[in-house]
């Protein structure tokens, strides 16, 4: 089955992390090569290129000879986002996220004209492999994909009971000793670019990634938590502030810093999870010198799971990279890293249950990371994961392309999207979207190419950015965002100096409300008919 890579080549990783060197690159006039990134519940500031203290070497050189681009969003979770990903659209234009009038979601099936990129790559001579969390509706391989490893066993990582390899399960042993799902995905994702160099080196690849790192349940490798044991007792009041510092540092943010906001718990209520998990759990961002220390130990461990989780995710992207190098495809590879959504004040116990007397972080442990840390690992924004606030939409954006992209290291501050990364793929690789599909009309999509932004600071001109996401909804144009919780009224903020979203506008500035509301209704209007006529 799956090989784990050689402890030489890991080392190598280590050892001569520096993407400007050696490999000959293919000829100029060649498309691209892309690898998508993908990681799960990933903050804002989890990485140490975006301000986090997690060890991410790999990632933080792809961004010093890369872009880091600072108003990069998602759609707030994971199944829409991942739709947005790979077809450019929003999810509520194809029934993969909900409207007012219209229900979607997970379990909503795209219509026919909704194709994945693989559909479009694949005639102009590329080879698709996909590695990693699915999360859409269809199999992978009828999406267009040559190869597939389906990460399905979401609830314990050191299982691959369920999972899939081209839409096959995949043969179970009695003994998974060793098997941890993060390293099984960059083995599988190795394992197709290794095979493409061997018998498809003449064709461009795209290479999809999924992790489900860092989401919960928060499983790691020991040798992985140890590295973090105890760093983490300064709570989360620390953490944000000296995140926050490293962020204005950095140049990554010119907002303030957002409040706690202790009334603000995890987006659904499990209070039997609570008791499940005992006395140390807690399940409100309170002041740090308010927990117990008992609450301040559990609190710590958790954050050094989820760390542990985004250190061997970085681990694991150095082994593609090292692969990408051997083959000497890393110069003409666009690689692009983002999360799905922010991090996740969830607190629940599911799948195999929680055994209080189990290893923290080991497989009989089930833990959340829960709306402390989640706010500091959103560091410097507001809310959380199924949000719509900045801190459940934001999301880092590191693109690495040496062939492409002279200006290393840079920031790029235009508002961009999920939505955009199919376009920007397509106009990289000189390909355009077939008008229809079997006879039926594709429509247009919401998304702009970004690569105009690889080659210096601008705005990507559109109309607007918008939201909707069970009840939460905003509205993004310009510098301007109007948002509203679910059920709450709209506020209204200034992004360009306030994306921390702690000034409201909206009692001071009514006309502009009412426009941006007019706006986002317009757009609504407007995927409830596309929807209904898609029918």
């Amino acid at each position: 089955m799956l090989k784990r890579f050689s402890i030489a080549a890991l080392l190598f990783v280590l050892l001569f992390n520096v993407y400007d060197v050696a490999a000959s690159p293919p000829n100029a006039a060649a498309s691209p090569n892309v690898v998508v990134i993908i990681a799960d519940d990933l903050g804002y500031s989890d990485i140490g290129c975006y301000g986090g203290e997690i060890s991410t070497p790999n990632l933080d050189a792809l961004a010093a000879n890369g872009l880091r681009f600072t108003q990069f969003y998602n759609t707030a979770r994971c199944w829409p986002s991942r739709s947005a990903l790979l077809t450019g659209y929003y999810p509520q234009q194809m029934r993969r996220d909900a409207l007012p009038e219209i229900k979607g979601g997970n379990s909503g099936k795209r219509p026919s004209w909704a194709r994945l990129i693989p559909d479009y790559l694949k005639p102009a001579g590329y080879r698709c492999y996909h590695s990693g969390k699915w999360h859409i509706d269809g199999n992978v391989l009828s999406g267009g994909f040559d190869r597939s490893f389906n990460v399905r066993n979401q609830g314990n990582f050191f299982s691959g009971k369920n999972d899939t390899i081209d839409d096959k399960l995949v043969p179970q042993t009695v003994d998974e000793k060793g098997h941890y799902s993060t390293i099984a995905t960059a083995d599988h994702a190795i394992e197709c670019l290794k095979d493409h160099a061997a018998n498809h080196s003449s064709k461009p690849f795209f290479q999809y990634l999924a992790f489900i790192a860092p989401h919960f349940p928060l499983h790691a490798l020991p040798e992985d938590i140890a590295k973090y044991d105890r760093k983490y007792l300064g709570g989360w009041d620390a953490m944000r502030q000296a995140r926050y510092e490293r962020m204005r540092k950095y140049g990554i943010s010119n907002t303030a810093l957002s409040l706690l906001e202790p009334t603000v718990g995890p987006p659904y209520p499990f209070p039997d999870a609570i008791a499940k998990l005992g006395p140390g759990e807690i399940n409100r961002p309170l002041p740090w010198d308010q927990l117990t220390s008992l609450q301040k130990e559990f609190q710590a461990t958790k954050m050094a799971i989820h760390a542990a989780m985004v250190d061997r995710m970085d681990q694991e992207i150095g082994r593609i990279i090292a692969q990408l190098r051997a083959m000497n495809a890393l110069e003409n590879t666009l690689i692009l890293f983002c999360s799905d959504n922010g991090a996740s004040a969830e607190i629940m116990v599911r799948d195999g249950g929680h055994d209080p007397n189990a290893a923290p972080g080991s497989a009989a442990s089930y833990l959340c990371l829960g709306p402390g840390f989640s706010s500091a690992c959103n560091t410097p924004h507001r809310r959380h994961k199924s949000w719509v606030h900045e801190g459940g939409i934001s999301t880092p954006l590191i693109v690495h392309w040496p062939q492409g992209i002279a200006d290393k290291g840079a920031i790029r501050s235009t508002p961009s999207h999920l939505i955009d990364v199919v376009p920007t793929v397509l106009d990289l690789a000189k390909i355009e979207k077939p008008k229809k599909w079997n006879d039926v009309e594709i429509p247009s999509a919401p998304g702009r190419s970004l690569t105009k932004a690889f080659a210096g600071e601008l705005t990507i001109e559109r109309e607007s950015l918008w939201w909707l996401h069970e009840g939460h909804r905003a509205i993004r144009v310009g510098d301007w965002k109007l948002v509203a919780a679910k059920g709450d009224p709209w506020e209204l903020y200034d992004m360009k100096v306030d994306r921390a979203e702690q000034n409201n506008l909206a009692s001071a500035m009514p006309a502009k409300v009412a426009e941006l509301e007019k706006a986002w209704q317009t757009q609504t209007e407007s995927f409830t008919q596309l929807v209904k006529s898609s029918d």
